[in-house]
Order: C-alpha cells, then structure tokens, then sequence
C-alpha cells in the first residue's frame, strides 16, 4: 500500500515532490503558510537537467506555451557594454543534452505545478498552515501549525526553504545555526517588453559582469516581458527573512554606480524594483543533512544557495524527482530505506552546486587583474567555459 506523505511547503519545490509522489500513487498532503498558494513575481531559468524532470512530470507541453526559449547566452561588461563570451543555446541545447534550455515566470511556473497536482487529487492543499513543529514515532509522524492544528501521517518532506522548520527537526546538530547572510543583495524587476524602447528588449539571456556585481536579463511569458536580475556586494536590505521587499531606483543605482550608460538605461527604464539579501549554507557534507528515518529534505530546506548557477529552483526540482524514484510505489515501511537511498544519490550532486555557485560569484563579481584574466579566458574559450555538461547532462 503506497505511503501517505506530508509536504511542508507549498513553493515549487513542495509542489514539485508532491506531483512527483503522487506519480508513484501515494497519497501526498502540502502544507503552506500562506493564506493561499502563490509564489512572486520573477523570474527563473531552466536548464535541460532540469526541463528533463519536468518532462518526466508531465509538463513539457505547459512549459512550451508559457516560457519563453533563448537563443543564446551573451556575457557583457557591465561597464562598456562590449561582449565577452557567448553560449549557444536554443537548438543547440536539446540537440547536445536532450532538453530545452527555458526562461520562466516563477508565478507560471508554480501555477502548472499547482494545476497539474490539483489534476492528480491524491491529497489535500492546506493554506495558512505554518508548520511550526515535528514529532515522530516509529511509523508515524505529526506535524502541528501554529495555529495548533495538527495532521498525522506515515513521512515528512521538508519543503519550508531557506528557515525550515523540518530541518531543524532533522538535524539537531546544526538546528541553532542560522543560514549565513552573503553581504550580497539582489534586486529584481520585471516589464512588458513592448513598454520598453527596442533597443532594451531582448530575446536571449544578457549577462553583465562588473566589479562586486552583475546583472542578467532574459525574456519570460512566451517572450512578452523582460526580467532584470541586479545583485551587488553591498549592505544587507532590511529583513533577511523577507525576500520580497520594495526598493527603490536610488538604493539600486547606489550600489551599481560602476556600471555603464547600456545597462544604466536598462535598469532605469524597468518599473517597481524589489530587493532581498541573499543567504545561504555551507556545501553538504553528507547525507545525513538530507534525511534520516522518515524526514527528508528538498530544495532550500537541504542545500540553499547563492542564486549565480541559476539553479535554486533546478536542484529542488532534481530532488522532487530523485525522492520519488527512490520510493517508487513503496509503502510505510519502505519509507526510511528509500529516504536514505534519496540522500545518498543527491547530497554530492547539491554540494557540488552550493559550491560551484560560490565560485561563480567570485568569478562574476572579479576586479583587477582576476577580472582581464577572467575577461581573457572567456574571449578566448567562449562555450567551453560558459557550457556545464556535469550540471545540464545530469
């Protein structure tokens, strides 16, 4: 008889490992705070590795009328504006790794998530349920909200991101520990294509590399708006736990005074800013930090990271479907096993991400004669160096 499973979190990736479970014919409750189930306005970029799992879930048609597919990559300096480095992507990425390299809305996203669990009816969605603790017994577990209500079933997926409340049930050592705030912010703001001047517009992805910070554009909704990504090393803004926060124009300009007219026009002519700081966790260092007995954890809850591979949304949608194969149509009692066999086969791959993410930043962010080296190498090499085939043909 398959297990009845309790989701903490209904972003994308608690909505992603319900689907992904649901496929395996268990029955599958998600919890989320919220009073309804949503997720903000921005953006997110998919690579195939990842457009392969969701085809695996079933939505590769969605997917296709909602996001929009880049031609190519373009690396710029932030200061003239000149190319540095360029990726094919396009036909060249379903042709090299199988899958479609896609940029999305994160709220387009979500919504097919949300539609297609609906569509399966293996469970219930419950709203304004901050799951606020965690108990465990030999073949149940109960979690309890805030509102103390409490719901009982047979495992717990920790899907409640960066401040899980799952994770600190999971892992006791860490638990006081809080995620390291970066010192980088990133501000983030999004346009109707046809309200900005053509020279503005875009239909790939454009990245700027400047000193202590970049910026990316890349088209969403079927390529009708624009989202611009700015992040800077510069002072945390406001709550840490919020990533949602207005801000305006000058805080932005303030911190990326070093860029050029090109991209100072870009971020000049986008509308309603919105700013968070950036945190994160160390690497992984074992499995351990991923499950044990009959929790586990996925996405920001296990392995949070600095967002420079574009694959935070990515790796919890990899560990979605990493879970659900290591459970197949298993019952209650095959739960701690296949929960073990899901940390062992995902928590290097993460580490590895957390890690090369950290690295990216450091590279994207070089001044000096790290950055002409940088600047160099990229000319000279183009897609070798830009092209990931340990992270897009995994």
């Amino acid at each position: 008889m398959p297990a009845h499973i309790l989701v903490a979190g209904g972003g994308i990736g608690g909505l992603a490992t319900a689907l992904a479970l649901a496929g395996g014919g268990h029955r599958v409750d998600v919890f989320e705070q919220a009073a309804a189930f949503g997720d903000i306005g921005a953006g997110v970029q998919l690579g195939p590795n990842v457009t392969r799992r969701l085809s695996q879930l079933g939505l590769e048609n969605s997917l296709a009328r909602v996001a929009a597919q880049p031609e190519a990559l373009v690396v710029r300096s932030a200061g003239s504006g000149a190319e540095i480095g360029r990726l094919a992507l396009g036909a060249a990425m379903r042709e090299r790794y199988g899958a479609p390299y896609l940029c999305i809305h994160r709220a387009d996203l979500h919504g097919l998530l949300l539609e297609a669990v609906r569509a399966r009816g293996t469970g219930a969605l419950v709203t304004a349920a901050q799951i606020e603790r965690v108990e465990l017994s030999d073949e149940l577990v109960c979690v309890s909200s805030s509102d103390a209500r409490a719901w009982e079933g047979e495992a717990v997926v920790g899907a409640d991101g960066l401040w899980s409340v799952v994770r600190r049930r999971l892992d006791a050592a860490t638990a006081d520990r809080p995620p390291r705030i970066t010192g980088h912010t990133a501000w983030r703001a999004l346009a109707r294509q046809d309200a900005l001047p053509p020279a503005l517009r875009r239909s790939g992805v454009d990245v700027w590399l400047g000193p202590q910070l970049h910026a990316v554009a890349y088209p969403v909704r079927a390529g009708e708006w624009l989202n611009v990504v700015v992040i800077a090393e510069s002072a945390p803004a406001g709550n840490a736990h919020d990533w949602d926060q207005a801000s305006g124009l000058a805080a932005l300009q303030a911190a990326t005074g070093r860029t050029g007219a090109s991209l100072q026009a870009l971020l000049e002519a986008m509308p309603g800013w919105r700013a968070w700081t950036l945190s994160d966790r160390p690497p992984l260092a074992s499995a351990a930090e991923m499950a044990h007995e009959r929790l586990a954890l996925v996405g920001d809850a296990a392995h949070p990271m600095v967002p420079y591979l574009a694959q935070g949304a990515g790796m919890a949608i990899e560990d979605a479907v990493a879970l659900s194969e290591a459970l197949g149509d298993g019952g209650a009692a095959a739960v701690p096993a296949a929960f073990a066999r899901y940390a062992a086969a995902r928590w290097q791959r993460n580490a590895q991400v957390q890690a090369k993410a950290r690295r990216n930043g450091q590279i994207f962010h070089a001044s000096g004669l790290v950055r002409l080296g940088r600047d160099l190498a990229m000319r000279a090499l183009g897609e070798r160096l830009l092209d990931q085939p340990w992270l897009y043909g995994g």
